[in-house]
């Protein structure tokens, strides 16, 4: 149950009740009113805004509104206390049987706590990496990569029927340089002394073992003939070569994909021509001539007509250039058709993970799908922001082209994909993220993956125990959530369950805002308190987990632990990280 969207179905309930009684007038709009967590400590336990959003229509000052929904509330439902707060919040505090009931849920639920309807299994495309394929992924393509895949899983938990997308870039200027450096590395592998890598060429040494591979299965067949023979097979070849790489970088991150949509495919099968068609059709394309790109002088810029697309009718600064002067489309037009065959296969909601380097591409491809699908379709581009890679606070320095960057498996393969992926999500992806190797093995509660699996771990020990003292018939998931919950009465136990509860609605809210960093930010306050709970046992031992002597307390004290370790373990999931039972 969402605690939050349950109280708020109350108060609604509650204004009805007052409209009914001639309190209030008919036809109030109730759908602004919210329930949810107050901002400050011992201030209830929720709050709603009801009185606020209503008073004006209702015809009645905000606080002589509340004080009547707090004669009605009060009572209903567990409500203990409902107090007028500040301009006319009302908080409302349960009484501790409301929580413990809210405990049974999550026992009764397991690991589908927080599983919500709130998607109606609508479809949505989420489209994440999509890397260049010119070699293996750095550290930057992880994030986009985590936060993608962690977004995805959080859109199914709220219930969205979620397509995981990987765009494959290959039609571009850069695979023939790829192409291009390819053969340098397969003459090198036949014997040639290639020297210094020239400018512009991709220098890294992942392309030696596909110069070796493409010779050992061709020979010296690419040698002699001249590139406009050999680039496009080559092109394929070294494609293929780098997306095997990719592919074997996102399994290590523990990242697969079922749909690959191709450029080249989609630029072959004529899709880019017939999308201008489509917009030509409904007066969205013109020739006209641009003013010059931002930063650059009147004098260096030669004007000259060019095919626009009518991108400021849809929020746009600038109408946007399809074709380039030779007579060939631009990224743009091949960027628009792909979004319309998404729109084609049904989804009208997608969202794009891109780099933090995309952020002035953002406007111009959601007017395109305003466009394409007559404002019916969303695309919410989200932008992951750059990763800094210390060594002991020491930066680590990266450059793709120079050969030189610290690949994704390196981080991987040094620190572990668990830690790689929680560590990306403890910042809001648009802002820039400092990943310490040093700071992200520490032991400690300043590294967050250690402290919220440290709070599972420690809650299986307990179990552990348990299952020694009293049998391991006595503590099994059933039993547990048969034990007797009149026994946890510390208000520390109570807070934690009260925690608990809002996982539901974290789940929702998270999801809608498209922000996975919000469940890490959850786990580790959950672990937090947690671990405040058993510090407060080892100074008093009444207040253990674990109280050999009253088996009955420890019973219902390993319940509130099996809620606990359900939570953190299903949020862990949404992550791709396993949860441990046990530190090493």
């Amino acid at each position: 149950m969402n605690l939050y969207r349950h109280v708020r179905d109350r108060v609604v309930a509650i204004v009805d009740d007052l409209v009914r009684d001639g309190t209030l007038p008919a036809g109030l709009d109730t759908s602004r009113i919210s329930v949810e967590p107050p901002k400050e400590k011992g201030r209830g336990e929720v709050t709603t805004n009801a009185a606020m959003v209503l008073a004006k229509a209702a015809r009645m000052k905000p606080q002589d509104l509340a004080r009547r929904l707090t004669e009605k509330l009060q009572g209903v439902d567990s409500i203990v206390a409902a107090e007028v707060a500040g301009p006319g919040f009302v908080n409302l505090s349960f009484d501790a049987a409301f929580w413990r009931t809210r405990l049974k849920e999550v026992l009764a639920a397991g690991p589908a706590y927080g599983d919500s309807k709130l998607g109606a299994d609508r479809p949505v495309n989420v489209e994440y990496v999509s890397a260049n394929p010119t070699g293996p992924m750095h550290v930057g393509h992880g994030r986009g990569a985590v936060f993608g895949d962690a977004l995805a899983a959080l859109l199914e938990k709220a219930g969205f029927a979620v397509t995981r997308e990987y765009y494959i870039n290959d039609a571009g200027a850069q695979v023939d340089v790829l192409a291009r450096s390819l053969h340098l590395r397969y003459r090198e592998a036949l014997g040639e002394t290639v020297g210094a890598i020239p400018e512009g060429l991709y220098p890294g040494e992942y392309l030696v073992d596909a110069g070796k591979s493409l010779a050992a299965l061709d020979g010296k067949g690419w040698l002699t003939v001249p590139e406009a023979e050999w680039l496009e097979p080559l092109r394929r070849f070294a494609v293929d070569q780098m997306l095997a790489l990719i592919r074997d970088d996102l399994k290590a991150l523990g990242v697969t994909f079922r749909v690959f949509s191709s450029e080249r495919a989609l630029v072959e099968a004529g899709k880019v021509p017939a999308v201008v068609k489509f917009l030509e059709e409904r007066d969205l394309v013109y020739t006209g001539t641009l003013g010059p790109p931002k930063g650059m002088l009147p004098d260096d810029w030669e004007p000259r007509p060019q095919l626009l697309f009518r991108a400021t009718r849809f929020g746009d600064d600038v109408d946007r250039p399809l074709q380039k002067s030779d007579g060939s489309w631009t990224y743009f037009a091949n960027d628009i058709a792909y979004h319309f065959d998404k729109i084609e296969r049904g989804f009208a909601s997608m969202i794009d993970v891109w780099g933090a380097d995309h952020g002035g591409y953002v406007k111009r491809m959601q007017a395109a799908v305003k466009a394409l699908s007559d404002g019916g379709a969303e695309l919410d581009v989200k932008l992951c922001q750059l990763v800094n890679l210390f060594e002991a606070g020491q930066p680590v320095k990266m450059s793709k082209r120079a050969g030189t960057f610290v690949t994704l498996r390196d981080v991987i393969d040094k620190v572990g994909k668990d830690v790689v992926r929680f560590i990306m999500l403890t910042r809001k992806n648009d802002a820039p993220l400092e990943f310490d190797f040093a700071k992200v093995m520490e032991q400690s509660r300043d590294n967050p993956v250690f402290y919220v699996q440290y709070a599972h771990a420690r809650a299986c020990s307990v179990r552990r125990n348990a299952a020694e003292a009293f049998g391991p018939e006595s503590v099994t998931s059933n039993r547990l959530a048969d034990s007797n919950l009149d026994r946890l009465t510390q208000a520390d136990e109570l807070g934690l369950i009260r925690t608990m509860a809002a996982w539901p609605r974290l789940v929702e809210s998270a999801a809608e805002a498209h922000e996975p960093h919000r469940l890490a930010f959850y786990l580790y306050d959950l672990a937090a308190e947690f671990h405040s709970l058993w510090n407060k046992g080892n100074d008093d031992p009444s207040l253990r987990f674990l109280v050999t002597a009253d088996r009955e307390v420890s019973l219902a004290r390993l319940a509130l632990l099996e809620g606990l370790t359900t939570i953190i373990a299903s949020g862990l999931r949404v992550f791709g990280v396993a949860p441990v039972e046990e530190m090493r």
